[in-house]
């Protein structure tokens, strides 16, 4: 078994062979087996199975369900089981339970039900795992490990329970040392919230009204930090236990409630669970969004985390040939959890798949195998139906699986021209103090990004890092509220066009307006001050001189000297300005504008980019270049691309068609 990159991509799946008779078992490896999957995820939600009473273990069944695999050449990724602590553990320790901002208990009967600063719980999530990494560490047929489920699904990160606030002092006394420097920090002053000890802070919930703006961003980042500690622990029991099988842990899409850079340092795989369908009726909640591509999804949102997670799998291995999946894809059949659930178009789950891996999935696992009769979940399709015969998904799986022996891509995943910097502190700034309802630095780093991928360019989505910004042509930092210590020294040395704004600079670590006033450390690069930010409702945008508008956020901005303006507002304001290599935009631009001033930046950068008709997206990897049609309509992408040298399919794309050009 090795930690290094697949040589070559393939299918995967999620099964839950507890949920069936032990006789269906064979039958559904066979036809696992018989469709061209090959990675098999099991085990995730089965404490209670395993351990069906306190320090008394059941491995038999599991066991058998090994086995079965196994003979049928599947390759297993094993979960531990910490998302669903049996009945027994919480009526042991009822206070392991989470706590809302409410202060209300968040009690047993569904998942996620722990809080992860609670240690009693700790130490029992570091028990199952090393009864399971022992027993099954290295078994013949184990290919990886996955790290609980999905942390923090249904808000579970912030818990504002006894065992957080315990650990919430603990951590700030580590940072601070004394309460002096933590009041000095905090700005403490400001409304006689002085403190003497750190046993006198309390939990942000609760109070009156709002709490102060760093308590609220040290809270996240202590809660942060506390999913890290727990992805570690496990980690380190299963590295001691089972050398050699790569770690991963499945994220989830626009989820920011901790730092997945900092828990990806940890794994050997990052993966995530792509919902299309779901993630454009529940998380965009755009209307114009919904009426163009449901049935299908948006086209740029699941390709974002795509590019976010290639950056999270590659912290740990350190190599631009980082590690990534899709561990949870929706099948192409409706979901259970959206506000509502439309089937996916004819092809849509094709064009998801293949989207992956084009930018440099390994593996595509599909969720589930079969749709459960009983359960929570018992309207989410899957690749079967819930009488065990095949459904659309598991014609789909052979079909995706004879292209991929047909074209035998490799998933590389070189480093992009282009770098767009995506950063979870600057996320929680906007979230505490969002100055205009809704604002958002996730909202304004993902309009960037369909800009760009709107003039067909591949991109990498990275931290605000000296590393991860070397060696490009362009730098896109909108909103980065908070630059990291030495970040503008990084972006002055490093040799790139860079367009910044707005808001970028704009707090200082202790979520202060900087001295100098904003953007702060950025003044090493563009010598402006931000007097004032102006955020207007959507019927009253900001008219700019050359056409378009600031939607929502303005900002008023001096320039020094050596600053030209490019654009203004029609009231005369500062709209764009630049000195040498960096451009800021002083607010949120509309759509089209925002386009006009990516593609002059990419102009700038001398990165070539193209014209594509609204709903095409290319994706280059390696040696070959992947076409997508999101839209309805068929369109004819011949002239596009005159010299096509085709590897799969055709330019003339239908609906949810997928085409393949050798570079």
């Amino acid at each position: 078994m090795s930690l290094s990159p697949l040589s070559r991509q393939a299918l995967g799946v999620c099964y839950y062979p507890e949920h069936w008779p032990e006789e269906r078992w064979p039958t559904d490896a066979r036809m696992m087996a018989e469709a061209g999957i090959e990675y098999i995820r099991i085990g995730e939600f089965a404490w209670s199975l395993m351990e069906p009473e306190p320090g008394t273990y059941d491995w038999a069944w599991l066991d058998r369900a090994f086995q079965v695999l196994h003979d049928h050449g599947l390759k297993i990724v094993l979960g531990t089981p910490t998302a669903t602590a049996p009945k027994w553990l919480v009526d042991r320790m009822p206070d392991m339970l989470g706590v809302d901002v409410e202060g209300r208990v968040r009690g047993f009967g569904s998942r996620r039900h722990y809080c992860f600063s609670h240690q009693g719980y700790r130490t029992e999530s570091r028990r199952i795992t090393q009864a399971m990494a022992e027993r099954y560490g290295d078994h013949p047929a184990l290919a990886a490990w996955q790290t609980d489920n999905e942390f923090g699904c249904h808000n579970t990160i912030y818990s504002y329970s006894d065992a957080a606030r315990t650990g919430f002092r603990e951590w700030l006394a580590q940072k601070y040392q004394s309460p002096d420097a933590l009041n000095r920090a905090w700005g403490t002053v400001f409304w006689s919230m002085t403190y003497r000890s750190f046993d006198e802070v309390e939990l942000p919930n609760l109070a009156v009204t709002q709490t102060s703006p760093i308590h609220q961003l040290d809270f996240r980042r202590y809660s942060s930090d506390q999913v890290v500690a727990f992805n570690r622990e496990q980690a380190d029991i299963i590295r001691a236990h089972s050398p050699g099988r790569p770690i991963s842990h499945n994220f989830m899409g626009k989820f920011t409630d901790f730092d997945h850079y900092d828990v990806s340092d940890d794994l050997d795989i990052a993966t995530w669970d792509a919902y299309p369908t779901g993630f454009l009726e529940r998380e965009l909640n755009d209307e114009t969004l919904l009426k163009k591509h449901i049935g299908i999804g948006a086209p740029d949102f699941d390709a974002f985390h795509h590019d976010l997670y290639r950056t999270c799998g590659q912290r740990r291995n350190g190599t631009e040939n980082g590690r990534w999946w899709v561990m949870e894809q929706q099948p192409p059949g409706p979901l259970n959890w959206g506000n509502y659930n439309p089937a996916p178009l004819p092809g849509a789950g094709r064009l998801w798949v293949w989207e992956a891996f084009a930018a440099g999935a390994e593996v595509v696992s599909w969720f589930r195998w079969r749709q459960p009769p009983f359960g929570q979940e018992q309207m989410h399709e899957g690749l079967l139906l819930p009488d065990g015969t095949p459904n659309h998904g598991y014609d789909l799986a052979k079909e995706i699986s004879a292209e991929l022996d047909a074209l035998r891509p490799e998933p590389s995943n070189a480093r992009a021209e282009v770098a767009l910097v995506f950063d979870y502190d600057s996320e929680w700034v906007m979230k505490i103090m969002p100055h205009g309802r809704g604002t958002t630095h996730f909202d304004t780093v993902m309009s960037h990004y369909v800009a760009l991928r709107r003039a067909g360019i591949s991109v990498d989505v990275v931290p605000p890092t000296a590393e991860a910004i070397s060696g490009r042509k362009l730098i896109v930092a909108p909103m980065l509220a908070i630059l990291p210590d030495g970040f503008a020294q990084a972006l002055a040395d490093c040799g790139a066009e860079i367009l910044a704004g707005p808001w970028t600079g704009s707090k200082d670590r202790n979520f202060a307006i900087p001295e100098g006033l904003p953007p702060g450390e950025l003044r090493k690069l563009i010598d402006i001050r931000l007097r004032r930010v102006e955020t207007r409702r959507a019927f009253s945008p900001i008219p700019l001189a050359s056409g378009g508008t600031f939607d929502g956020w303005r900002e008023f901005i001096e320039p020094g000297a050596a600053v030209t303006v490019e654009e203004a507002s029609e009231d005369g304001h500062p709209a764009v300005l630049s000195q040498d290599r960096t451009t800021y935009v002083a607010g949120r631009a509309d759509e089209a504008t925002l386009a006009r001033l990516i593609r002059a930046a990419l102009d700038r950068a001398g990165v070539a980019h193209l014209d594509l008709p609204e709903h095409v997206r290319v994706r280059d990897n390696g040696s070959l270049r992947f076409v997508f049609n999101y839209g309805r309509e068929a369109v004819d992408l011949t002239d596009a691309f005159p010299d096509a040298d085709l590897a799969m399919g055709t330019l003339s794309l239908d609906p949810c068609g997928v085409a393949c050009l050798k570079r």
